[in-house]
């Protein structure tokens, strides 16, 4: 009888402690944020988050040594997240149910950031053109817009020159012009144009050098003005090429004066360029071979001249 009451009032104890315990259905949730060499981390932002609309709930700060306790968590399930100063974010899903008042996460650990900026480089990019009245540089180097084409389609965006479909290159409207390649003059212009540099990627040009009043040791017939083609400075050693092949049909003419009785002329003239370049590059030594051809037939063309005596 002793043992049946004693028995009785353990159950009603018990039954009494889990009511008070589900009237408050509150827990109190602890742990300690540490890093990856175990140190205490003090002053951790600790914040709990509602998993079902991501609505923050209640947060605070770890103390001195790390550790942290928020009291007043229903139960449910939340998201812990933890942030501090030059370390990665920890999210940690947890569980609050109605077990017991006190809930224990233990150690969280936290990661260094491994893209933190150790070393500052700065750099200072070239101007796109400089020089003076006789002479303009243009570097070719530090313009992405140039990057996909030819050292011809970089000469056509600088002002003053233009190239026609063969490839002439004209300095102020005039083709009294001197190309040369790195300062020297060279066979790479072909057969009295320059349709070889359609050849040669911008990306290799280092820059382009106009000179609009060249001295008298040139040519006269660069009294136009010079071009001078700077490449890279490169160290890749061997052997390189490039291989064209450009292909035109059809040619269009149209009487300037009205002349009803003469209609637009159009026919098939075929032109082909074939190109062809190597390089050899070892050490001190560089050699460089261009050869190129152009096959083309003209339109023929009705003119009429009256004369009167």
């Amino acid at each position: 009888m002793k043992f049946f009451r004693v028995l009785s009032g353990l159950v009603l104890f018990l039954f009494n402690s889990y009511g008070s315990f589900a009237q408050s259905d509150k827990v109190t949730l602890s742990g300690h944020i540490i890093d990856d060499k175990q140190t205490a981390l003090p002053y951790v932002n600790v914040a709990i988050y509602n998993t079902a609309d991501t609505s923050f709930v209640i947060g605070t700060v770890s103390d001195e040594e790390g550790r942290f306790s928020i009291e007043g968590v229903g139960q449910g399930n939340y998201l812990l997240k933890v942030s501090y100063l030059s370390f990665k974010v920890k999210y940690q899903p947890i569980l609050v149910g109605r077990l017991s008042q006190y809930l224990d996460v233990g150690g969280i650990v936290l990661t260094p950031e491994t893209n933190l900026l150790e070393e500052a480089t700065i750099t200072e990019k070239r101007d796109a053109v400089t020089g003076g009245l006789d002479k303009k540089t243009f570097n070719v180097s530090d313009n992405a817009s140039q990057a996909g084409g030819s050292v011809l389609d970089a000469m056509k965006n600088i002002p003053g020159i233009t190239a026609g479909q063969d490839g002439k290159v004209q300095l102020r409207g005039s083709d009294k012009v001197i190309v040369l390649v790195d300062g020297k003059q060279t066979a790479l212009t072909g057969f009295g144009n320059q349709s070889g540099l359609d050849n040669i990627p911008a990306s290799a040009i280092e820059k382009i050098e106009v000179i609009n009043n060249p001295s008298a040791k040139y040519d006269a017939n660069g009294n136009a003005g010079i071009i001078n083609i700077v490449f890279k400075k490169e160290s890749q050693e061997g052997l390189s090429g490039k291989a064209g092949m450009a292909v035109g049909v059809g040619a269009l003419w149209i009487k300037k004066e009205n002349y009803p009785t003469i209609r637009p002329q159009y026919q098939a003239t075929p032109k082909l360029n074939p190109s062809l370049s190597l390089n050899y590059r070892k050490k001190k030594i560089n050699l460089f071979v261009q050869a190129d051809d152009l096959y083309k037939k003209s339109l023929n063309k009705n003119e009429f001249v009256d004369r009167y005596y």
